[in-house]
């Protein structure tokens, strides 16, 4: 059942830190909703041309025929508990969600882990065996009882691990940041392939992402060519003159006490016309950054809790609707 509920500069990381530190860690409601769903969700290892590897969280819909796959792009908060309860929120109306740690790889050690275990299954099998304990009891997602993968790319427990593996949020935030983009679009690239090659996919492929995933979500429409949409949540546009390369329309989502990006929109309608590309921003008064999942949370203030329900209701109609 459906509820319907570039770069960041230091300043920001900053700002993002003093604002959103203490919802953004303390997401046991997120954790207790994702528990109680009825999908079947599962991560997997997607292993990349280079040899990277890559963990991504993939919700499948209870629907009849294939279905679309949507890319979420978590927030500069990682691949949170809200992040994955958003991926399963999405699957629950009837579209196939793959959402990729982009941390993967890049946090602390795991303990009980191989180096190279993504790389070599059967090592960090046979290392975790000769400790008494299993690889996937170790991997950081641990919180989490999913099933094993029903199709494409087994789990393999990793180390460094990703977003769960890192001691705060504040170390997240500053990981996030420092992201490389070209790494960034290498994993959206995988992730989309991964997805469009599940038996179940119809072949349709969008993106969406919130925050800074917003921004990465603009960024990778100027990329990707075989996107259907993109949906920009509260996220920065990208440099005007690859905006040209952009196939597929944009759609914006935005909140009104948000004047940092909201204020970019005029000058991204502009640009957007002048390249001959469809963007259509919708702005929520009184909601702030960070609506979709503040609004969502048991102390959303109305303004946020509205934005987040009419935020939903028209992602979910420009994908098509509810399957």
């Amino acid at each position: 059942m459906m509820r319907l509920l570039p770069s960041f500069s230091t300043g920001l990381t900053v700002a993002l830190l003093g604002a959103c530190a203490v919802p953004c860690v303390s997401q046991d409601w997120a954790k207790t909703m994702l528990a109680k769903s009825p999908r079947h969700g599962e991560y997997v290892t997607i292993q990349e041309s280079n040899g990277r590897a890559l963990q991504a969280f993939v919700v499948y819909p209870e629907v009849k025929d294939k279905a679309p796959v949507v890319v979420l792009i978590h927030e500069i908060f990682g691949q949170s508990d809200w992040a994955k309860e958003m991926a399963d929120e999405l699957a629950g109306a009837g579209y196939i969600v793959v959402e990729p740690d982009l941390l993967s790889g890049f946090g602390p050690p795991m303990t009980g882990v191989p180096a190279d275990a993504a790389k070599s299954p059967q090592t960090a099998g046979a290392t975790a065996a000769a400790k008494g304990t299993s690889a996937q009891a170790t991997e950081d997602h641990s919180h989490m009882n999913m099933p094993a993968p029903s199709a494409g790319a087994a789990y393999m427990a990793m180390s460094p691990g990703g977003t769960a593996a890192f001691p705060d949020q504040n170390a997240v935030v500053k990981a996030v940041s420092a992201l490389d983009a070209n790494v960034v679009t290498g994993d959206l690239d995988a992730a989309a392939d991964y997805g469009k090659k599940l038996p179940s996919a119809n072949g349709k492929l969008y993106v969406a992402g919130f925050c800074w995933g917003g921004g990465k979500t603009f960024l990778f429409a100027t990329h990707r060519k075989d996107l259907s949409a993109s949906f920009v949540f509260y996220g920065p546009p990208p440099p005007a003159d690859t905006m040209p390369s952009i196939t597929a329309p944009v759609y914006g989502f935005y909140a009104g006490n948000d004047a940092r990006i909201t204020a970019t929109i005029p000058q991204t309608q502009t640009d957007m016309k002048a390249a001959g590309k469809t963007y259509e921003p919708v702005t929520y008064d009184g909601a702030g950054h960070g609506f979709m999942r503040a609004g969502e949370a048991p102390d959303a203030n109305a303004p946020n809790s509205a934005a987040r329900a009419a935020g939903f209701r028209r992602l979910v109609d420009l994908l098509g609707g509810v399957r």
